[in-house]
């Protein structure tokens, strides 16, 4: 298998020549979408194929006669600074080529590949590792996403944060994108799986429906990490909900001990000779009468618990 690194300022005619030449040897070639326009058509790939290539949108496959075709692009989520952000595949008999904005990550790859290869490996070994190293370290993204919730959760039974909607959105926005990516990841995995152009073997086959298991059980904890923010959602509602009516309680309390206060004052407002009037201890007796029915009424709040 040759392997090229190809990129603006290494791209050669020589290059070029050797390229596509041997036609029975395994070719494996890494670009940037630079290098691309210069080659594609020594590669023997349509114009169509390569302006498709240059068009960043949503994951997908595509079969066609001899040849398949894949685009993927990665969440920012995912990339951790590590992976690419828009990445082509295309694949034939004795080539696979590797576009991609960040080529490292794929040139690692296969330098590790042919390091702990005994024999030089195939071109579907290394098609089967890179959607390997793809999905390989998703879990610890999720988890992280996880524990984030986690403690927004704790935060909440403490208090009510003033961002905690913003917060609450841009989970909903993250967990979006990620459902909908691995949603066209699994599509492309069975896509693979169904082989059209008989471009892997019956072994990488089946590593292949172990990668296709990996990616619906992300796919489902994607989804489960949703219904976790829905039921932090439900929760924070609930927070609210306890808040108001302790409030609403509060000013229930405060409402029925100033009602009997009113209404003494409604009774002894009235433009009406009352008794007391004439009392000289009447002035002190209203004072005290309120003090205790205010007193009073606390206290059987209190005593019944209802704040």
């Amino acid at each position: 298998m040759l392997v090229y690194r190809l990129e603006n300022d290494t791209l050669t005619p020589a290059t070029l020549e050797q390229l596509t030449s041997a036609q029975s040897q395994d070719h494996l070639c890494i670009l940037d979408f630079a290098a691309l326009p210069a080659v594609y058509e020594q590669l023997g790939i349509s114009q169509k194929i390569f302006e498709e290539c240059l068009l960043e949108g949503n994951s997908k496959f595509e079969g066609y006669e001899g040849f398949d075709f894949i685009k993927i692009t990665i969440p920012n989520t995912l990339r951790q600074d590590q992976k690419p952000g828009h990445i082509c595949i295309y694949f034939r008999t004795n080539l696979l080529l590797f576009v991609a904005d960040r080529c490292d990550f794929i040139q690692t790859l296969v330098e590790n590949s042919l390091a702990e290869e005994i024999r030089i490996p195939r071109l579907g070994r290394i098609f089967h590792l890179f959607f390997e190293a793809l999905t390989a370290a998703d879990w610890l993204v999720l988890e992280g996403i996880e524990e984030e919730l986690s403690d927004l959760e704790e935060a909440l039974i403490v208090s009510v944060k003033d961002d905690f909607v913003d917060s609450l959105v841009g989970f909903r926005r993250q967990l979006l994108g990620l459902k909908q990516y691995y949603e066209q990841l699994l599509e492309i995995a069975e896509a693979i799986e169904e082989n059209e152009n008989d471009l892997l073997s019956d072994e990488k086959l089946r590593y292949f429906k172990i990668l296709t298991n990996r990616i619906n059980r992300l796919y489902m904890s994607v989804l489960n990490l949703r219904d976790y923010v829905t039921q932090v959602r439900e929760t924070y509602q609930a927070q609210l909900d306890i808040n108001l009516n302790y409030v609403m309680k509060i000013f229930t309390v405060v409402t029925a001990v100033f009602l009997p206060l009113t209404l003494i004052v409604g009774w002894y407002g009235m433009n009406l000779m009352l008794p007391e009037f004439q009392w000289t201890y009447g002035y002190p007796f209203v004072i005290i009468l309120s003090i205790v029915v205010a007193a009073g009424t606390l206290t059987y709040f209190k005593k019944n618990k209802w704040f």
